[in-house]
């Protein structure tokens, strides 16, 4: 049984009613009915309150929860008392997030229920924890609760984004993302494969529009063009200390792993092949094309392990596995992260020796904190020594990727939370320039 502040204050305003009949007489006898009555009522609760187990709840959430998404989390708590109670629900939340605030009060009715509902947003992939429900519950009067303990332990599995698979579905459809209203795309061409024509929508190629078609439906037709299909596209990860950067409570490795989960599923939907490579002082992990069913679920199984390592990632390793396993031309979309020119040209010999036989493209990320700070004004002389300093480092980002376009080598440079967006974008991309052959 536990006191509530309601009670505390009565019986302060009690103790002083009583203490003031010292003084003036009448107040002595007040405060004694008050002191009554106010017994009798907590005598009253305390007796509502046990004498039946009224409260029962329960947890419902997803299995695997999805690494930086917001994913629900419902408590059901039943009232089994013939009266309405107050409740005040608290559920033992994994220790990781580090809140304090899943606390929740609700007023349920008599043989009744309620459920709350919150989101959790994980930041780290592995096994998260959740420990019992406590629901405290008062009567009407509200001075004393009793708690009820649910024993609801239960481990749940935080895998790589899938949320994000459905969000992006519709690129598999549409080569751009206009009708998301996330980024608009360019269409740089199309395939000579007629497949079909259907009713012009906003977005679509205006050299595609059939006149003859659209005469006799008296409506604007576009002949629809079929892509390239079955061709590799090999996500490649660099789990080195690189990745180990961290952006909004993430780290690099993860922001690469969300992107190259949502990639490998819009190329599977566009009738293409995806495959997995993870590298660091060795090769790692290597999942060849596929896209049969079940590839997705293989995938995101080999993802979920992944972690990074503080060594220096080994590029001739990854040269040699990749000769060994990919024969045939393949997209390779290789995750990695080049501070400065130094970093890059150390790598460059490898770079162009995985693109004279595939279609390279290197994702590396752009600081935004930095470009942040370049944005804001200076103030003194320090602070203009450190614009200068941020500005050569932005500026070296920029010479990678002129460098790696005068070598033939495709580049992304991306802010971690623009990377699955930008990532389909050049994929889409690429396809309509028809590299992927």
């Amino acid at each position: 049984m536990f006191l509530t502040r309601r009670f505390y204050i009565i019986i302060t305003v009690v103790i002083f009613i009583v203490a003031a009949g010292y003084w003036f007489p009448p107040l002595f006898v007040v405060g004694k009915v008050l002191l009554a009555l106010f017994l009798a009522a907590v005598i009253t609760e305390t007796v509502l309150l046990y004498w039946r187990h009224g409260i029962t709840a329960r947890r419902t959430c997803r299995e695997r929860f999805s690494n930086g998404d917001d994913n629900v989390v419902r408590v059901h708590v039943e009232n089994s008392f013939p009266y309405k109670v107050r409740i005040e629900v608290v559920d033992e939340i994994p220790f990781v997030f580090q809140r304090r605030d899943i606390s929740f009060k609700a007023v349920v009715k008599a043989n009744n229920g309620t459920t709350i509902e919150y989101c959790l947003q994980p930041k780290e992939r592995g096994v998260y924890g959740f420990g019992s429900i406590r629901t405290f519950a008062t009567v009407a009067g509200g001075l004393v609760s009793r708690r009820f303990t649910t024993k609801a332990a239960q481990d749940v599995k935080v895998y790589p984004s899938y949320l994000m698979l459905h969000r992006y579905e519709l690129l598999a459809v549409s080569n751009n993302l206009q009708e998301l209203g996330i980024k608009r795309i360019r269409r740089i061409g199309h395939n000579t494969d007629f497949e079909h024509i259907k009713e012009y929508v906003q977005g679509d190629d205006y050299r595609t529009i059939n006149w003859k078609a659209s005469a006799r439906r008296h409506a604007l037709m576009v002949n629809v063009y079929q892509d390239e299909r079955s061709q590799n596209v090999y996500n490649i990860i660099d789990r080195g200390r690189v990745m180990q950067q961290a952006f909004d409570g993430m780290t690099l490795l993860d922001y690469a792993i969300n992107a190259s989960l949502v990639l490998s599923y819009i190329a599977i939907r566009k009738d293409d092949k995806a495959g997995l490579m993870t590298f660091d002082e060795k090769f790692d992990t290597f999942v060849p094309a596929s896209k049969q069913t079940g590839q997705m679920e293989i995938l995101m199984d080999c993802l979920y392990g992944q972690k990074t390592s503080f060594g220096e990632t080994d590029y001739f390793s990854l040269c040699v596995h990749t000769d060994k396993y990919i024969n045939r031309r393949s997209l390779l979309v290789l995750y990695t992260n080049f501070s400065d020119m130094v970093s890059m040209h150390r790598q460059l010999s490898y770079l162009q020796q995985l693109s004279r036989k595939h279609v390279l493209l290197v994702v590396f990320f752009l600081d935004k904190e930095q470009q942040e700070f370049i944005e804001s004004p200076a103030h003194g002389v320090e602070d203009y020594y450190r614009h200068v300093i941020a500005e050569k480092f932005s500026y070296e980002k920029r010479l990678i990727v002129s460098t790696l376009r005068q070598n033939g080598i495709y580049s992304l440079l991306t802010a971690p939370d623009q990377l699955s967006v930008n990532i389909i974008n050049k994929y889409l991309e690429l396809k309509a320039r028809q590299v992927i052959i």
